[in-house]
């Protein structure tokens, strides 16, 4: 049984499918530039924000534990003066002067609670001042954080739902056309589309330079990349170049 004759794909073919594979992706890139920096922009938002709220459920629980504190100094400072109230009163029964004493120790130790209650509930109080203008801070920062990651939320879905449709359909071209290209010169148009932020591979002749890095091709490799023969690539930049008779800066 003969076998099926593979068609052999000139060089001129092989550029054409490059230079095609080119302009697709290059519409896919323009639709990226358009997107700009909102997706990242959006996500450092959303983490910032978690961040924020994170630190004032912290600040928060904190300021919890320091009203409970105060409150638990004032119930013992109540108490304090109960038991100065209730050993003074004592002291108009004792019967010598060692009992009188020790109902005068009792009540200086209460004293002593006493002012070590006043000390914690003022310490306690000033560092909830203090906290409470980092919550309000904080939560004006979570405030003004949460309007502009609507903003930047709402500009991105409104150019998602411009393009998507858009973008869907060049990227199922540009898959149709890679398929076209045979390996070897896919994977090198490929790396050189990564090396490049404008993700230029294949670029035309225009005014006698690269379109990619516009160094000067001298005029015998220019008639070489027209006679389309071999693939060439910049001297410069490392982009593969092409040279059709339309092509112009557009």
């Amino acid at each position: 049984m003969a076998k099926t004759a593979v068609k052999e794909v000139s060089v001129d073919e092989k550029l054409q499918q490059l230079w095609e594979l080119q302009q697709i992706d290059t519409k896919i890139d323009k639709i990226q530039i358009l997107k700009g920096e909102l997706p990242i922009e959006v996500k450092d938002l959303e983490d910032d924000i978690e961040a924020l709220r994170t630190r004032l459920q912290n600040s928060q629980n904190e300021v919890t534990e320091l009203e409970e504190d105060i409150k638990t100094r004032k119930n013992a400072k109540a108490l304090a003066k109960e038991l100065i109230s209730r050993y003074e009163k004592q002291q108009d029964n004792v019967k010598n002067n060692r009992e009188y004493d020790a109902l005068s120790k009792e009540i200086e130790l209460q004293k002593l609670e006493i002012q070590l209650c006043e000390k914690k509930i003022n310490d306690a109080t000033a560092k909830i001042e203090s906290k409470q203008g980092m919550l309000d801070e904080t939560d004006k920062q979570i405030k003004e954080r949460e309007k502009n990651l609507k903003n930047k939320k709402k500009e991105l879905e409104k150019i998602i739902e411009e393009t998507e449709l858009e973008e869907k359909e060049l990227q199922k071209e540009s898959d149709k056309q890679s398929k076209k290209v045979e390996d070897r010169l896919l994977k090198a148009y490929t790396r050189i589309r990564g090396a490049y932020k404008n993700g230029l591979a294949v670029v035309a002749v225009l005014r006698d330079a690269c379109g990619g890095c516009y160094a000067k091709i001298p005029p015998q490799r220019q008639m070489e990349i027209r006679q389309r023969k071999r693939i060439i690539t910049c001297e410069h930049c490392g982009r593969i170049l092409v040279a059709w008779e339309n092509s112009s800066e557009d």
